[in-house]
C-alpha cells in the first residue's frame, strides 16, 4: 500500500507492516548482532571517531560524529596557522588550494576523477550556482524537472532558477521522471534529483535516471547530501553532469561544514554560473574589475571559504582513508538490514510501520519507521541515549554511518525503542514539548 499522510495526500516510498517470526527466540537477535559485528572488515575505523561514551548514534544523515583527525586539526589551524602564520597561511599552509584539494578528497568517494569538484560554500549556494548554470547549458528549454518529495530547500532553489531563467518547474516524482523526459524531453533543460529519498532512504537509480535525460537532450544535476560517503557513486562512470553535497552529514565534517560541487570536465569551459565571485577568476589578486574565469574547476569557486570550517571537512575525509566504498555499502546494507529485522521481531504490534524500502538495491543508508506519535518517541528515545531525528508528519529516521555503527548499537536501539512504546513512557510531558530543532 502507499504510505498516507493525515490529510490523505500520499509521500515517500509505499509502507508495510512489521511482522514478527513465528516463536522468534530472544536471544537470536544478540548472537546475530555479535557475529556480524566480530565478521565486520570495517570494525577498526570506528577508532577514528569520537564518540560519546555509552550512546548510539543514528544521526548522522543529519550531523556526522566527530572524527579523532578534526580536533587537532582544527586546533592547529587556529593556534599555529591563523595564530601565529597570520595571513602567510594562504601560502605557507595551502589555504589557497584547500577548496580544489578538499574537492578531490570527496572526488574519490563520489566516482569523480580529479579536477572536478571543489569545495568551501553551503549546500545552498552550490545548488543556486551549479542548478542555474546547468539551465543555461540548455538553452530555448522550457521544463525544469525536480522532485516533489527533493529536500525544500531543492524546490525553493528551482523554483528561484525557474523564475530567473522564465523557465516552467514541474514536480515530477523520480519514479515517473523517465516516463515524462520520455515524452516531453525535447522541452526540458535539467532534471534536479537525489539518489536518496531524505525522509523514506529510498534509494533511486542514478545511471537510469542520468541516462533518460540525456536521450531527451537534458543535463541530469544531483543533490548528493543523503550519499556521499554512505553509498558507492560514480558520477564519471555514469556520465553525471552536475552534482552537489554538504560536507556535515555521512562526511562528518562538522555542523555547517562547507558543501562541493561537482562539475563534469567537458562541461567546465563553457560553465557560466551566477555567482561570480573573484576566487573563480583567472588572475584573482590582478584585481580586474570585469570577470574572466579561470580554467577548469576552479572556475566554480566564489568567495573567500570558512577556512576553519574547510580544514575540518578536509581532516574529517581521513576517516576514509584506505576504505572502499564497497565495503561501507555492503556494511550499510547489513546494518540497515538487521534493523528492519529487529523491528519485524520486536515492534510488532507497536503501531509501527517501515517507510523504508526491504530490497536492498532501492535502500540508502537510512531507515524510517511511521508511527502517529513520531516526535515523542524520538524523544524519549533521545532521553536513553539512543539518537535519531523524525520528519513531519510521522517519521522517525535512523541513518547509519558504517563507518562507526555496530550491529549492537543496532539491536539496543530497537530494544530501547520496543520499551518506550510498549511501557508509554514517551507521553510523559518533558517528551511533548517540542524544540525549534527536531
Amino acid at each position: 500500500m502507499q504510505t498516507g499522510t493525515p490529510d490523505g495526500t500520499t509521500t515517500g516510498a509505499p509502507a508495510d507492516k512489521l511482522t514478527a517470526t513465528p516463536d522468534q527466540d530472544a536471544t537470536a537477535p544478540a548472537e546475530r548482532a555479535a557475529a556480524l559485528d566480530a565478521a565486520d572488515p570495517l570494525a577498526h575505523v570506528r577508532d577514528r571517531f569520537l564518540l560519546p561514551e555509552g550512546g548510539v548514534y543514528l544521526d548522522g544523515n543529519s550531523l556526522g560524529a566527530l572524527p579523532a583527525a578534526v580536533p587537532p586539526a582544527v586546533e592547529d589551524a587556529v593556534h599555529r596557522q591563523w595564530g601565529t602564520d597570520l595571513i602567510r597561511s594562504w601560502n605557507a599552509n595551502g589555504w589557497w588550494d584547500a577548496p580544489v584539494r578538499t574537492g578531490d578528497a570527496i572526488g574519490r568517494l563520489i566516482g569523480a576523477a580529479p579536477g572536478q569538484v571543489v569545495a568551501g560554500d553551503s549546500t545552498s549556494v552550490q545548488l543556486f550556482d551549479t542548478l542555474l548554470a546547468a539551465a543555461r547549458l540548455r538553452p530555448g528549454r522550457r521544463l525544469l524537472l525536480t522532485d516533489p518529495d527533493h529536500f525544500p530547500t531543492d524546490q525553493y532553489i528551482a523554483d528561484s532558477v525557474g523564475r530567473l531563467l522564465g523557465l516552467e518547474v514541474r514536480r515530477v516524482p523520480a519514479r515517473e521522471a523517465a516516463v515524462v523526459l520520455a515524452a516531453e524531453g525535447a522541452d526540458v533543460a535539467v532534471a534536479a534529483y537525489a539518489p536518496v529519498d531524505y525522509r523514506t532512504g529510498e534509494l533511486h537509480d542514478m545511471a537510469a535516471l542520468t541516462a533518460a535525460a540525456h536521450t531527451a537532450g537534458a543535463l541530469a544535476h544531483w543533490d548528493l547530501c543523503h550519499a556521499a560517503g554512505a553509498l558507492p557513486i560514480e558520477l564519471d562512470a555514469i556520465e553525471a553532469d552536475f552534482a552537489v553535497g554538504c560536507g556535515y552529514k555521512y562526511l562528518s565534517g562538522g555542523p555547517g561544514a562547507p558543501a562541493f560541487a561537482y562539475v563534469a570536465a567537458r562541461h567546465q569551459q563553457a560553465f557560466d554560473h551566477p555567482v561570480t565571485g573573484w576566487h573563480g577568476h583567472a588572475e584573482p589578486f590582478a584585481m580586474s574589475g570585469t570577470y574572466t574565469p579561470a580554467d577548469g574547476i576552479t572556475r566554480a569557486r566564489i568567495g573567500t571559504p570558512p577556512l576553519l570550517s574547510l580544514v575540518a571537512l578536509e581532516a574529517a575525509l581521513t576517516a576514509y582513508d584506505d576504505v572502499d566504498m564497497a565495503a561501507v555499502r555492503a556494511k550499510s546494507l547489513s546494518l540497515t538490514g538487521f534493523f528492519q529485522e529487529c523491528a519485524d521481531s520486536l515492534l510488532d504490534g507497536l503501531g509501527f510501520t517501515m517507510a523504508t524500502p526491504r530490497e536492498p538495491a532501492r535502500r540508502g543508508s537510512q531507515v524510517a519507521l511511521r508511527h502517529p506519535e513520531a516526535y515523542p518517541l524520538i524523544a524519549a528515545l533521545t532521553a536513553r541515549g539512543v539518537i535519531g531525528d523524525m520528519r513531519a508528519p510521522d517519521l522517525l529516521r535512523f541513518g547509519f554511518n558504517a563507518l562507526y555503527l555496530t550491529h549492537a548499537d543496532v539491536l539496543r536501539a530497537v530494544r530501547e525503542l520496543r520499551d518506550i512504546a510498549s511501557t508509554g513512557a514517551h507521553r510523559a510531558a518533558a517528551h511533548q514539548r517540542r524544540p525549534t530543532v527536531t
